[in-house]
């Protein structure tokens, strides 16, 4: 990992929570919609992260540490906790590999469930039953999501705030 790698894997994930955070904005925004140009209500969005270099998560678990005969890519994540971890951290940590990435969006995805049905004859979207298909967003899920996008982005801009301080004490100590 360069002296700016640290910058890098922060700034590519607040680029992926502030598009997670758009997302999340515009389902609740669109809570009530009952008609789009695709036509029918609007769907709830997701948005799906991926690791920029390709890998997983469970890889790069499985690259930093050591022993790893009780793990193996490939046999799941669930099984990393599951078995416990023998051994410890390998060998240095801070040298050049192995670098974990940062993460990328890859795709916004509509959710497939059903849209909520509700009874309102008066409603201009209304079937000849009087029900109104309504888009299947949770308030509350929507907040928790965004509360995590939020909580994401600020412990991302931390890092990038603590790696600069860590910058400047280094350049402090060369004077």
């Amino acid at each position: 990992m360069n002296i700016f790698g640290v910058m890098d894997i922060s700034g590519s994930a607040l680029k992926a929570e502030r598009v997670r955070a758009e997302v999340v904005a515009s389902n609740m925004a669109n809570a009530e919609t009952t008609r789009t140009t695709e036509g029918g209500p609007y769907q709830r969005h997701h948005v799906v992260f991926q690791a920029q270099d390709g890998g997983t998560f469970q890889n790069s678990m499985v690259n930093q540490l050591s022993g790893g005969s009780s793990i193996s890519s490939g046999t799941g994540f669930k099984n990393i906790y599951s078995g416990g971890v023998i051994g410890g951290l390998s060998g240095d940590v801070t040298a050049a590999d192995p670098t974990p990435g940062g993460v990328e969006v890859t795709g916004v995805i509509a959710d497939a469930s059903k849209p909520l049905q509700r009874y309102d004859p008066s409603h201009p979207d209304a079937g000849p039953d009087g029900f109104v298909a309504y888009p299947d967003i949770n308030p509350l899920t929507e907040m928790v999501d965004l509360m995590g996008a939020t909580r994401s982005y600020g412990m991302n801009a931390s890092a990038i705030t603590a790696e600069k301080g860590m910058f400047n004490s280094s350049l402090d100590l060369l004077k």
